[in-house]
């Protein structure tokens, strides 16, 4: 008990010195709610090699298909964010913003690798529960991100050296925008937009409508 007592009691101090809250009394559905896909960063906060360590350390605790854990993750921290950031887009659907605006990039990121030159699609089936999962640990300790999937992998795995193909770039930071869900029929429209103050919707289908009777 004494060493969780400490464990904490640094997690905290940690916290207050980053201006991070902590974030484990939140609720599973609160994560979820919180867990947005944000294209706008706080450029004023830097995002610290242990926070990416910690968001990546949830690769030692989730499931693998075959237990045959082939992800492998290279953290990039904010002095090399400009290895990166040339090379990704963001807000297809929203093209005439050219998001990120200028001062809002993320300024870090892990880059997810396989290290097998033939991935299969189980190994697509882990790269989907790491992002997410890493995403949520984002959050829970009062950060955000997105996972990147538009970016040129070729100019990626050259910037930063990396022994294998990158299969997606999930981009951490200060969220400096605001997310609202909007509840939809499942034959309309799903395309996200903004609206004049800036807000971005984020249309989801009802659960009545997703379930299958």
């Amino acid at each position: 008990m004494a060493d969780n007592y400490l464990e904490k009691k640094m997690e905290d101090l940690k916290a207050a010195g980053s201006g991070t809250k902590t974030k484990s009394h939140l609720s599973l559905e609160k994560l979820l709610v919180r867990n947005r896909s944000y294209r706008g960063y706080d450029n004023s906060y830097v995002v610290r090699p242990d926070q990416l360590r910690r968001i990546i350390s949830v690769a030692t605790k989730i499931p693998s298909a075959r237990n045959s854990q082939l992800l492998r993750f290279r953290p990039v921290p904010h002095e090399e964010a400009d290895k990166v950031l040339p090379f990704i887009r963001l807000g297809g659907a929203l093209r005439d913003l050219k998001l990120p605006f200028e001062g809002m990039e993320p300024r870090a990121f892990v880059v997810i690798c396989a290290a097998t030159p033939t991935p299969d699609h189980y190994v697509y089936i882990d790269l989907g529960i790491a992002a997410q999962s890493m995403l949520l640990q984002a959050v829970e300790i009062g950060l955000g991100g997105i996972c990147i999937g538009a970016f040129d992998k070729q100019e990626v795995k050259e910037s930063l050296a990396l022994p294998y193909e990158p299969l997606l770039v999930v981009a951490i930071g200060k969220p400096k925008e605001k997310i609202e869900l909007v509840e939809i029929h499942e034959d309309e429209d799903k395309n996200y937009w903004r609206d004049e103050s800036g807000t971005h919707y984020v249309p989801k289908i009802a659960l009545e409508e997703l379930i299958l009777k």
